[in-house]
C-alpha cells in the first residue's frame, strides 16, 4: 500500500461541515473516515456530570452523513472521545445516537465499542500499588481524592483501536482516547510509520482548524505516505499554508519539538514542511520514540459546590476608578450579613471584563482606565440554595453600594437580564490529572462488537 487517506470531516463531532466540503472529500476516495468527539477543553462539569458538550441533533446530523458515507464507499467510520469526555454515560449516549440513524436510515453496522471508564476500586488498587504518578502541576493522588471522583477517565492509545479493525468493522466508537490515535491507528495497522500517522493525526483532529482562514466547521484530508503526509483543506475558500500547519504542530503543547502520548513520544526535530501548492502542504521527518514504560492518562473531576451568577455592568468613572475598593467592600458586607456561616461554606468571584476579566492577574495592561465594565459575580457555594442566597445579597449590595464620589442613587449596575441571578447548577474541578503505568496498552479498554440492523 502506498498511500493511505485520512477524511476529517470536522474540528469536533457536531460542531458541522458543509455537506459540499465532505462530498470533495469523498471524492478522493479515503481509506476512512475519522472524528474526534471532545476532549478536556470545556472543563470538568461534562466529565463529573456524565454529559456532553456538543448538541445531540448537531452530533446526529454530522454522523448521519458520515456512517452513510461510509457504508457507500465502504470503508471504516472511527469516533474518538465519543460524547465530549469519553466516560461510560458518553458513549451510551453517543451509541443511542448511532441505533436512531441506523434504524431510521435502515443501516447495518457492524460496530467496535470500546470503553475508557475505570472503576474507582480498580483505580485505588493501583494507587496501593504505586502505578499512579501525578502529570505536573498536579499533586500526588489520595484516596480520599479518588473516592471523591465522580467518574474517572483513561486515555487508550493506539492499541485497542487496532485490535477493533481487527473486526472488519464498519465503526468505531472509543470512549476517552488521545486525540490522534483514531486518526493514526489505521494508518499503523496499514504499515506506516507512526510518527508521522501520529503526526498527521494531531493535525487531522482539529480538521480546518489547521488551515487559513481557519474553520472548526469544516474537512481536511490527510494522505498518508512511507516518507510524508500531505494535507489539503477540501473547502476552496480555504488553504493549508506551511505556517497553519507548522502553527498547528505547536497547538497545544508544552515543547515545540516533543509531544509525549501513551506508549510514547512524537520527536519533530527534524519534521520539515513544504508548500507543494497554494492549498497544499507536505510534512516529513517526524518520528515516533518509544518511551520504556506505557502510561495512560486518567482524568477524573469531582463535585465542589453549586454556583449561581450575575451579569451586570457599569458605566461610572467615579466607580470604575476605586472597582477593587468597593468589591472587597462587598465582600465584607457579605461576610458580616452572615457571620453565621462558615466561610469554607461559600466563596465569592468577582470576573471584571474590560479590565482583566479574560487575563486576571496576568493582565499585563494594568495602567488602561476603561470607559465601561462588565462585571460578573459568581458564588460558589455548598448548595444551592446557599448560592442562590449569597449571590442575591452580594448583587443587591453592590447595586447599592454608597462608594465615595458617588452620584447617582437608583443603582450603581445595569443588568442585562431580568431575573438578575442565574443558578447554574452543579460545579467541579479536576481532582484526577495523572499517570497510570500498565503492563498491557489494552488492559483498560475491552472491545466489544455489535451488529445493529435497521430492519430490528
Amino acid at each position: 500500500m502506498q498511500e493511505f487517506k485520512v477524511l476529517s470531516p470536522t474540528a469536533i463531532l457536531g460542531y458541522g461541515f458543509p455537506e459540499e466540503s465532505f462530498k470533495n472529500g469523498l471524492a478522493k476516495k479515503p481509506d476512512i473516515i475519522a472524528v474526534d468527539g471532545g476532549s478536556t477543553d470545556p472543563g470538568p462539569y461534562y466529565l463529573g456530570a456524565g454529559v456532553s458538550f456538543t448538541d445531540r441533533e448537531a452530533v446526529k446530523r454530522d454522523l448521519r452523513l458520515m456512517l452513510k458515507a461510509g457504508k457507500e464507499l465502504g470503508i471504516p467510520v472511527l469516533v474518538g472521545t465519543a460524547g465530549g469526555s469519553g466516560a461510560n454515560a458518553h458513549l451510551a449516549w453517543t451509541e443511542d445516537i448511532v441505533k436512531e440513524i441506523v434504524r431510521e436510515e435502515n443501516l447495518e453496522l457492524k460496530v467496535a465499542v470500546i470503553p475508557a471508564e475505570i472503576s474507582k476500586e480498580e483505580i485505588l488498587k493501583e494507587h496501593e500499588k504505586g502505578n499512579i504518578k501525578p502529570l505536573p502541576p498536579a499533586r500526588e493522588l489520595t484516596r480520599e481524592e479518588i473516592e471523591n471522583t465522580s467518574r474517572i477517565v483513561g486515555q487508550m492509545g493506539l492499541e485497542p483501536i487496532m485490535a477493533a479493525l481487527d473486526n472488519d468493522v464498519d465503526l468505531v466508537l472509543t470512549g476517552r482516547a488521545y486525540d490522534p490515535t483514531v486518526f493514526a491507528a489505521p494508518c499503523i495497522k496499514a504499515g506506516f510509520p507512526e510518527g508521522l500517522a501520529l503526526h498527521m493525526g494531531k493535525i487531522l483532529e482539529c480538521a480546518s482548524i489547521a488551515a487559513t482562514p481557519g474553520s472548526g466547521s469544516d474537512c481536511m484530508l490527510g494522505t498518508l505516505r512511507h516518507d510524508h503526509f500531505i494535507l489539503e483543506a477540501l473547502n476552496p475558500e480555504r488553504k493549508c499554508t506551511v505556517t497553519s500547519i507548522a502553527a498547528h504542530t505547536l497547538y497545544e503543547k508544552s515543547n515545540p519539538y516533543k509531544l509525549p502520548g501513551p506508549g510514547g513520544t512524537i520527536d519533530l526535530q527534524e519534521a520539515e514542511f513544504v508548500q507543494l501548492d497554494d492549498r497544499r502542504v507536505k510534512v516529513s521527518g517526524s518520528k515516533f520514540i518509544p518511551s520504556k514504560e506505557y502510561t495512560i492518562k486518567l482524568e477524573g473531576a469531582k463535585r465542589t459546590g453549586y454556583r449561581t451568577i450575575s451579569i451586570a455592568g457599569t458605566r461610572d468613572p467615579i466607580m470604575i476608578r476605586q472597582i477593587d475598593e468597593i468589591l472587597e467592600a462587598v465582600k465584607g458586607m457579605v461576610k458580616n450579613n452572615f457571620a453565621h456561616i462558615g466561610s469554607d461554606d461559600y466563596q465569592i468571584l468577582f470576573a471584571v471584563y474590560g479590565r482583566d476579566g479574560v487575563m486576571g492577574k496576568l493582565e499585563p495592561e494594568k495602567s488602561v482606565v476603561p470607559h465601561e465594565l462588565g462585571i460578573v459575580i459568581e458564588v460558589v457555594a455548598k448548595t444551592q440554595e446557599l448560592a442562590n442566597t449569597i449571590c442575591s445579597f452580594t448583587r443587591s449590595s453592590l447595586l447599592h453600594y454608597g462608594y465615595p464620589g458617588r452620584i447617582a442613587t437608583a443603582g450603581n449596575l445595569a443588568f442585562r437580564y431580568s431575573p438578575s441571578d442565574i443558578p447554574a447548577g452543579e460545579v467541579y474541578e479536576f481532582s484526577v490529572y495523572h499517570l497510570l503505568t500498565v503492563d498491557d496498552p489494552n488492559k483498560y479498554f475491552p472491545v466489544t462488537i455489535k451488529t445493529m440492523k435497521g430492519s430490528e
